[in-house]
């Protein structure tokens, strides 16, 4: 476990760079898809960048773009799985 904790670090961060530069972008495009009345992203597609370690770009997409914002699931369920992933991101860090 050391050793996979040692080498966290490095790709990490990179990691959550993408996929929530990923999940803002999603959002985005689907609230513009929305809009013109094309084809959409399946929820479970925007949900599963959020669990994925997208939250915090999800939660921003869904500000910025105003998308998903009357669906009670995401306004709440966004928010919930960024607390649960800081929660154990400071479990993990303090163990």
């Amino acid at each position: 476990m050391q050793e996979l904790l040692a080498v966290l670090p490095d790709w990490l961060g990179v990691y959550l760079l993408i996929v929530n530069v990923a999940a803002f972008a999603t959002y985005g495009a689907d609230k513009l898809r929305a809009r013109q009345g094309r084809w959409r992203v399946p929820e479970k597609t925007l949900f599963l960048l959020a669990i994925v370690g997208g939250s915090v770009g999800a939660l921003l997409g869904m500000w910025t773009f105003h998308h998903k914002t009357r669906h009670w699931y995401f306004r709440y369920g966004i928010p919930a799985i960024l607390v649960v992933q800081l929660a154990l991101a400071g479990w993990l860090w303090l163990r």
